[in-house]
């Protein structure tokens, strides 16, 4: 296994991430745990989950997989998300849920929030630190000193290492170092966009912003849902996904090139994504331990020049790096 490190940092991870996102839904207690035996033993280091996965419910699973023991923990590179609440994806009013109240102030990224978030997320997890702890969306509403003030004390007591983003923009990423530089700490260590033959925007910003404040890129959704291999049914929330007639020619196309390629088109899509510069490591959601398998070996697929631009042409993207892609 070839790793890389985690951006600036002197963290090494594996160059394929395990999401966690389908465990104690789609595939069970006991599936899971042996995916996430199988990845270890094939040295994939690096699992990331989030408070809001299945109500709360994936953190625990992972909780009790760890708390087996065998140096599960310690050689896990552990990341989870804060953002919305555990329970819920809707209202902000005041609910009660699980025997206990929610509110307006158990979302987002408050200091209250972020510091009762990782205590629950500590304990559900059945460990005394989190590796990286992601803010999984921008919170528009918050100031960056409140957030980096609330981050500093996570990382004086030990809880977190690393601060990483999530689904932010450009500019974000710069806001939030330049913030970070202010107070003279490392800021954050990674980005985690959506991006796969479909959807390439982040190629217009958010990779050069990755690059020049030296975060990794983990990139989400390499399949679009399933679109890229074949299946368009997006897992995360079980609805169907209506491609347009545009898509639908696309991912035509796209079956074609891989069949005279000799590869399943999930395999070429999760290579593209790997083969990528700007891309640190490409997270993928196995529901089963076949499909684990199946991410692994596309590591191995290297796509040549020819192949890369007939992707481009097939899946043209953003029209290149900003601000080209929209003026002169």
């Amino acid at each position: 296994m070839e790793y890389r490190k985690l951006g600036r940092t002197g963290l090494n991870i594996s160059p394929l991430v395990v999401g966690t996102v389908n465990f104690g839904w789609l595939t069970s207690e006991d599936d899971s745990f042996e995916i996430l035996d199988y990845a270890m033993d094939a040295g994939l280091n690096f699992f990331d989950t989030s408070n809001n996965y299945n109500a709360g419910k994936t953190e625990a699973l992972l909780g009790r997989w760890f708390a087996q023991g065998g140096g599960r923990r310690e050689h896990v590179v552990l990341a989870t998300k804060v953002y919305s609440r555990p329970n819920d994806w809707g209202s902000s009013d005041p609910v009660k849920r699980d025997g206990s109240w929610v509110g307006p102030n158990d979302s987002g990224l408050s200091a209250r929030n972020i510091r009762a978030a990782v205590e629950a997320s500590l304990k559900r997890l059945k460990t005394d630190h989190i590796d990286l702890y992601q803010m999984h969306h921008i919170d528009r509403t918050v100031p960056w000193e409140e957030l980096w003030q609330a981050m500093d004390v996570l990382i004086t007591q030990g809880k977190v290492l690393y601060v990483g983003s999530s689904n932010f923009a450009g500019w974000h990423i710069a806001a939030a170092a330049e913030a970070a530089k202010r107070r003279n700490g490392l800021g954050l260590a990674s980005e985690q966009s959506v991006y796969n033959l479909t959807n390439r925007t982040i190629e217009l910003e958010v990779m050069d912003a990755c690059k020049a404040y030296g975060l990794a890129l983990l990139t989400y959704s390499p399949l679009a849902g399933g679109t890229l291999a074949g299946d368009p049914t997006d897992n995360e929330t079980g609805r169907r996904r209506f491609l347009s007639d545009e898509t639908s020619e696309a991912t035509s196309a796209f079956g074609a090139l891989c069949r005279d390629l000799g590869h399943n088109p999930a395999d070429v899509a999760l290579a593209w994504v790997a083969q990528s510069q700007y891309v640190t490591a490409p997270i993928v959601g196995p529901r089963t331990l076949g499909q684990l398998q199946q991410n692994i070996a596309a590591l191995e697929i290297k796509l040549d020049d020819e192949t890369l631009t007939r992707l481009d042409e097939i899946f043209p993207g953003p029209g290149g790096r900003a601000p080209e892609a929209y003026a002169w």
